[in-house]
C-alpha cells in the first residue's frame, strides 16, 4: 500500500524572493497576518520541517499560539502542536537552546537515522525525499508543512516533492543572496517552470500591503530533471 504525504512549503519573502535580509540573521519579514496564516497551516498539518541551518539561526522553532487554533486540534483529537523533523547531518545542539523546552515532540531525521540527545527519536532518510515522505506518512504524518531553510527548500522541489507553495509576499525588496531558493541550487525538474504546473488555489490580502498566496502542484504535469 503506497501512503501519500501533501508537503506545504510555507514561506515569508520579499518582492525579490529573499529570505532575510543581506545582513542574515534570522529571518522575521511578515507581520501579524503572516503570523496567523502561519499558525493556520501549522493546525493542520501533523509535523513540520525544518533544517539544521534555520534551528540553529532561530533556536526555536514555530509554535501554535491562537487559542481557536488549539480548540480546533482538539476538537479532532490531535496534540496542540505538530510534531517537528530536523533535517541533519549532524545532531550536535546546544540543549540549553529554547527548541528544547518547546511543547512539541522533536524527531532527527537523518541519513544514518540515529536519534540523539533532546529528540524522541530519529529516522533515516531515504535516497529520496518520495520514500522519506512515504515512510512518515506510513507512521501516521501525512501533512507536513515545511519551514525552511532555502537548501532543505531546494532538495524538496529538486525532488518534486513539494505540494503546495504558501508564501507571504512581503512589500519589501532587500537584495542579497539569501534566495528561498539558493542561487546555487541544483537544476529543478523542468516542468516545475510549465504555466500550468502549479494552480493558483488561494490569494488574500494579509494588512500592512502582505499578500497570501497559495499555489498546488498540478500533478498532471509530470517532472523531468532540469538541463544542468
Amino acid at each position: 500500500m503506497t501512503h501519500q504525504t501533501t508537503v506545504r512549503l510555507v514561506l515569508a519573502v520579499s518582492l525579490d524572493g529573499r529570505l532575510a535580509y543581506p545582513r542574515g540573521g534570522p529571518s522575521q519579514l511578515g507581520g501579524p497576518g503572516d503570523r496567523r496564516a502561519l499558525e493556520e497551516a501549522l493546525a493542520w498539518s501533523d509535523g513540520a520541517l525544518i533544517g539544521a541551518g534555520t534551528l540553529r539561526a532561530h533556536r526555536s522553532s514555530c509554535l501554535i499560539h491562537d487559542q481557536d487554533l488549539l480548540e480546533q486540534r482538539q476538537a479532532a483529537c490531535r496534540p496542540p502542536q505538530p510534531d517537528l523533523f530536523v533535517v541533519s547531518r549532524q545532531a550536535d545542539f546546544p540543549q540549553d537552546w529554547p527548541f528544547f523546552q518547546q511543547p512539541f515532540a522533536r524527531y532527527l531525521l537523518t541519513p544514518e537515522g540515529g536519534s540523539a540527545e533532546g529528540f524522541l527519536d530519529g529516522h533515516p532518510l531515504a535516497a529520496s525525499w518520495t520514500e522519506s515522505l512515504a515512510s512518515l506518512a506510513a507512521r501516521g504524518w501525512s501533512r507536513v508543512v515545511l519551514l525552511g531553510g532555502a537548501g532543505l527548500c531546494a532538495s524538496m522541489l529538486a525532488d518534486d516533492a513539494v505540494d503546495e507553495l504558501q508564501l507571504t509576499l512581503c512589500p519589501r525588496v532587500l537584495g542579497g543572496s539569501f534566495c528561498w531558493v539558493p542561487l546555487s541550487a541544483p537544476a529543478l525538474p523542468e516542468n516545475l517552470a510549465a504555466a500550468d504546473s502549479w494552480l493558483l488555489e488561494h490569494s488574500k490580502p494579509l494588512g500592512g500591503g502582505e499578500l497570501l498566496v497559495r499555489y498546488r502542484r498540478n500533478r498532471s504535469i509530470k517532472s523531468s530533471r532540469g538541463r544542468s
